[in-house]
């Protein structure tokens, strides 16, 4: 058809197909079909739609999802059926019985932390509770789960799902470009006469803007989740560690945004009928700034989601460029804000609040409190990761027989000489 945008439409189709939630939707269905097909050839049950039903509940966007979902769900059926053996050894199934293992199922449930799944013990126990022939019901019911949690585990082993480093790296760039579009906003409506509800409607979006920030970490923490026990990844915890230090430089930033807008809402609350929120000369210059200040905050989230040395090289450069005419212009508008207060001293303080906050917000940008904070973030992982193969370490020798600690056995001949001594 002619004026149909064929490359527009075809490009954002295959945008739309790498959503999580579309490769959710594939890898599920194709797990729990599959799963009904195995639990079909092994249970004695005519519809064992339990299988399928664990593999949509375990099979999640990221393999490390999965397994911790596969390993609650399977508790907390294996919990209900013993639950559902046990009362049913002692007392039928009637209304005061029925409530009784509810009660026992949802309490126990929260004692084997099983997370989301509570209920599932409680209904495990109440289906296998209900039926004639308990004991091979209650083998089916575990036997299903195990089919479908082993079906879901192995279908992300063997087509391991995507990094989503992509799209938390989109999501933190977007944040920064409607910060960026906030600024210059902003500063263009510093010149002239500012109505109230005018520079009131900037901080409500300031503040649309610091809510957006739960959503970017949802997408930070299912890309940290696909990062962990991927077999594409070989260096998961460097961006893991770049994505995070960089949202919670982005996250302050913002905070900061919104309490600039706030000190502007107030100077012009402040200020005489008519009066100009700035002079034209301060206006223009404040202008230049938020708008570095806005290119800076862009720049940095693109360093931050950059993967490629070179283009990581490039996105530096270009946010030490803005940072260096942030600075430059930030001395101007100090000198300009200066003279203002010398002539009029009633706001001075909104006046130095407001050079704080861009000061703020230049310092959490600068490059090197950037590699500071991911020298002390790396090398936080590095303990962590440390300490976690000690533990592993000391365990495997528990179970091997390995009761004295080397450091005890250092010890030991000092502590037998001071004896003797």
């Amino acid at each position: 058809m002619p004026g149909l945008p064929f490359p527009e439409t075809t490009e954002t189709l295959r945008r739309r197909l790498k959503e999580p939630v579309v490769e959710q939707t594939v890898r599920a269905t194709v797990a729990a079909t599959l799963s009904y097909a195995v639990a079909v050839h092994l249970s004695s049950e005519p519809a064992p739609l339990t299988a399928p039903l664990t593999a949509l509940l375990v099979v999640q966007v990221t393999l490390y999802s999965t397994l911790t979902t596969s390993i609650r769900r399977v508790n907390s059926v294996v919990v209900g059926v013993l639950i559902a053996v046990g009362f049913s050894s002692v007392v039928g199934l009637s209304w005061w019985s029925l409530a009784l293992i509810i009660l026992a199922s949802l309490t126990i449930g929260r004692f084997v932390r099983v997370d989301e799944f509570v209920n599932e013990v409680a209904i495990s126990a109440m289906l296998v509770l209900g039926v004639t022939r308990l004991a091979s019901q209650a083998w089916d019911r575990v036997l299903e789960t195990l089919i479908g949690a082993g079906v879901g585990l192995l279908f992300n082993f063997l087509f391991a799902p995507p990094v989503w480093v992509d799209t938390a790296g989109e999501s933190i760039e977007d944040l920064a470009r409607r910060a960026r579009h906030l600024l210059v906003r902003i500063g263009e409506e510093l010149g002239g006469h500012t109505p109230v509800a005018q520079a009131a409607a900037r901080l409500h979006e300031a503040r649309r803007l610091d809510q957006a920030i739960a959503d970017v970490d949802g997408a930070l923490r299912q890309a940290e989740d696909s990062l962990r026990l991927n077999p594409r990844i070989t260096e998961g915890v460097v961006s893991r560690v770049m994505l995070r230090t960089g949202l919670d430089t982005l996250e302050i930033c913002v905070v900061v945004i919104r309490v600039l807008a706030r000190s502007l809402t107030d100077l012009a609350k402040r200020r005489d009928e008519g009066e100009e929120l700035f002079p034209a000369e301060v206006a223009v210059a404040l202008e230049e700034l938020l708008g570095h200040l806005g290119g800076a905050l862009v720049s940095f989230a693109v360093l931050v989601t950059t993967q490629v040395s070179r283009n990581a090289e490039e996105a530096e450069d270009r946010l030490a460029a803005e940072l260096a005419a942030a600075w430059a212009s930030r001395e101007n508008v100090a000198q300009l804000l200066l003279r203002r207060v010398q002539e009029h001293p009633k706001a001075w303080q909104l006046h130095g609040s407001l050079l704080a906050e861009i000061d703020r917000i230049l310092d959490e940008l600068d490059l090197d409190h950037r590699s500071r904070r991911l020298m002390e973030e790396l090398d936080r992982a590095s303990v962590a990761n440390r300490e976690r193969f000690t533990r592993l370490g000391r365990l495997r020798g528990f179970f091997r027989g390995e009761r004295l600690r080397p450091a005890a056995l250092k010890r030991r001949p000092q502590a037998a000489g001071r004896s003797n001594a």
